[in-house]
This record gives structure tokens, sequence and C-alpha cells, in this order.
């Protein structure tokens, strides 16, 4: 309305309502960069403008959004659809948020759903990385114009079109074994006007008809280096993947890299977060049912201790207990050091006492308390390592070693991908 009556004492015309501005994905991409710059995942360069450029919304036009509470079961999810106006709104956070972007469930066909339909149960199979952990992994390639790459593990296709943005959609390979992701990643990629080789089969396999690559990247996590890797990286090339147990707590980034005479070395580190367990790895965790029965501590055991369990800092300590002791997993969100077996249900929960040690509160066939003490002995022994050595030997042997002689701490990595058999492998590795 006018802020005064009109002269001639005439009522005012109210003026139109104009609706209200639309979601706006070009500022929801710019404030997601933002974030990630301040986290110190990305800098300026070429993958900070391929995110600015890139239009999550078409790359991942549909994506499901939780509908129940966390542990509340079953499970329920709703597909959004960003061509629906209504849900414009609530798709915009859901892809720029930097949390994981689901998009199918139990390997349905991702084209031609119908938006809205909702899912219960079951599992979701093909997802979006969150988007620090993409971000620190696509700046660590060290990408740039010509470069061959190969994506293992396609899914929305955030990083092939990362790769094809700085490389050139000609020298990328992106493979999944998905049909039904593989289809939909071809769709979204070329309303991008990118056209990537896009293969149906195995990653592990890798695509000998487009090798040698000068850099190879996982969007999931595997029990060893897949051999054809090694033989495909040109000389030169950097390979990147996560190294697992199956646990997701203690994740470690594996940085290959392949020398001029065809000889692969590399390094293991701890990182803040790390890729899904691939096709075939158990992808272990504490459930609800598990964390009630640690916190009523029912039946279990008390004593006190005056070891001291390394700090949460000594992240090499934790990668080390993680592969030496396979199947732990720690409950994060607990206030002091919780840790469970899910296998056999043994677990621990620790805490500062009033007297300078620890109470530990037990139960199970494992001893998981110890199980620390000697791995931090160990550790300790090899100098605090916070990263190891990765060696590829003759024998096709993968092994993780830090420190040198008699303290050397040095494990190998499995032979096969089950995390039964992987547990088996570990224990036997192990050299003190």
């Amino acid at each position: 309305m006018p802020e005064h009556p009109p002269a001639d004492g005439l009522t005012a015309a109210v003026p139109r309502q104009l609706p209200a501005p639309g979601p706006d994905p070009g500022a929801a991409r710019v404030a997601m960069v933002a974030g990630l710059e301040e986290e110190g995942a990305l800098r300026p360069g070429p993958v900070r403008d391929a995110l600015l450029d890139i239009p999550r919304e078409v790359l991942m036009p549909q994506g499901y959004a939780r509908r129940t509470e966390v542990d509340e079961l079953p499970v329920q999810w709703q597909l959004l659809d960003w061509s629906v106006p209504a849900d414009r709104a609530e798709y915009l956070e859901v892809l720029h948020c930097g949390e994981s972007v689901l998009i199918q469930h139990d390997g349905e066909p991702i084209l031609g759903r119908e938006a809205g339909v909702r899912r219960t149960g079951g599992t979701m199979t093909s997802m979006s990385s969150g988007m620090f952990m993409t971000a620190v992994v696509m700046e660590q390639l060290g990408l740039r114009p010509g470069l061959r790459v190969a994506d293992m593990g396609t899914g929305t296709a955030v990083t092939c079109a990362i790769a094809s943005h700085i490389c050139g959609d000609r020298n990328v390979v992106s493979i999944d074994r998905d049909p039904h992701v593989t289809e939909a990643a071809c769709h979204h990629l070329a309303a991008l006007g990118v056209h990537p080789t896009l293969v149906t089969g195995n990653g592990e396999s890798g695509w000998i008809e487009r090798a040698p690559f000068d850099r190879i990247f996982a969007s999931y996590s595997l029990a060893r280096v897949p051999a054809p890797w090694l033989e495909q990286l040109a000389p030169g090339g950097t390979a990147l993947l996560h190294l697992t147990t199956g646990s997701p707590s203690w994740p470690g980034l594996a940085t290959i890299t392949k020398q001029v005479n065809g000889q692969a070395t590399g390094t293991f580190r701890p990182v803040r977060y790390g890729h899904r367990a691939g096709h075939g790895l158990e992808w272990i965790f504490l459930k609800k049912s598990f964390r009630d029965r640690i916190q009523a501590g029912e039946g279990a055991a008390v004593s006190h201790s005056r070891q001291t369990p390394p700090p949460d800092t000594a992240a090499g300590f934790w990668l080390a207990l993680n592969f030496l002791n396979p199947g732990l997993v720690r409950n994060g969100g607990a206030e002091h050091l919780v840790i469970g077996a899910p296998a056999c249900g043994s677990w621990i929960s620790a805490r500062p006492d009033n007297a300078g040690g620890w109470e530990v509160t037990a139960d199970g066939p494992r001893d998981i308390w110890q199980e620390i003490q000697h791995t931090a002995t160990l550790w300790k022994a090899a100098g605090h390592p916070g990263a190891y050595q990765l060696r590829f030997e003759g024998d096709g042997q993968q092994r993780l070693t830090a420190g040198a002689g008699r303290r050397e701490l040095a494990w190998a990595l499995p032979s096969v991908p089950s995390a039964v058999d992987a547990a088996a492998v570990l224990d036997k590795g192990v050299d003190a």
C-alpha cells in the first residue's frame, strides 16, 4: 500500500502480490562450496570451479528423503523430484547439505520412477558420497586437462562429472556394476552435454581397453588394492581408494603412485571420512539393540586399569587397531569410549576414574581392552606412526608397515574380499 492516502481521496488499488522466488540452485551451490572451503576440504582451483559449475539437480533429479527417525524401524523413505515444485525447497537442501544423496532403493531402475513414491525397509544401493569426502579426494587427485581417468563406482556420476569437467570427458571412463546406475548416469550426464565412457562391469577389474590411466579412484572402499589397477596405472600416475575391514569407525585412505620403472608404492593414512564398503565386503555397525545392551551393562564385569588408551587424536593408533583386531566398531555418539564387536557380542565401555586410571566395563568372549593395550604397545614401539607405508610384494602380497627391525609394526592385507577371511589373514599377518 502507498505510505500516504492518494490526494484525490480515492481508495488506492492493492498492488498484485508477486510469487515468492523459488529455490535458487546456483546460490545453494555457492553456499555449499563456501562451506567446504571453510572446512578445509576445498581450495581455489579446478575442483572448486567444477562444483560451482555442475548443477546437482541435473545429475540427481530425484533422491530419497528419510521419513522415519534415527533407529526407527522399519525405515521409510520418500522419493523427492526436482521437477515437482512442491518438492524443490526440501530437495534443494538434500542436494546441497553436504550429506549423502540416496538415489536407488534395493537395486531398482532409476529412470522413469513416479515422484513421491515411498519405500519401506530394504537398503539404499546407490548414493552420492558426502561432499567433504568427495572434495578432499578430488583435490588430492591433482586433476588437470588431458589426464586419463578411471572412476570406479559411477553412482550418481558426481565424481565422473567433476573429472570430465576438468580433464575432458573423452579422457574419462566410469564403471559401475549396476546397469540401472550406468543407464541413469549416461542420461543425466548427457543432459549436461557431457559424454564420458560409461561401463557396466566390475570396477575391481578396471578397463583394459582404455588403459593406462593417469588417475584411478574409487567411490567405495575395498579390503585391498585390486591388482588390475596396479597394472593399468600409468607410470607417474596416482590411484586413491579407501581401505577397510568393514568397520566404519576408523577410515583410511591409500595413495598409490607408480614410478617410471613400473614399481608401485603407496602410503596409508587415517582420514576423517571413508567410503562405504564395496560389493562383497560386509559393512558392520552397532545396532540400537546392541547399544542399548551396552548402556544397560547388565551382567558385565567392571574393573579398574592404570593403563590409558591413546587419545582420539592418535589416529594412526586407531587405524592399526582396526586392522590388527578386525570386527570392532566404536559408538561415536557416546560420551566416553564405547567399542563393540557385533559378530560375537563383546563390548567395552571405558572412562577415566577418580584415581588417575580407567574404569572398564566389559562383556563377551573378546577382551577388547587387552586388544587396545597390546596394539598400543606395538604402535608406541614403532614410533607412534600417524601413517603407514603400503608395500606391494612380488608374490602379490600387500603389506602395511611402520617402524623398522624388531620395532616394525606390520600386517598383511587380505587376499580375499570377505570380512571373515580378511580377519583370519590379518591375524596371521601381524608382525611384532
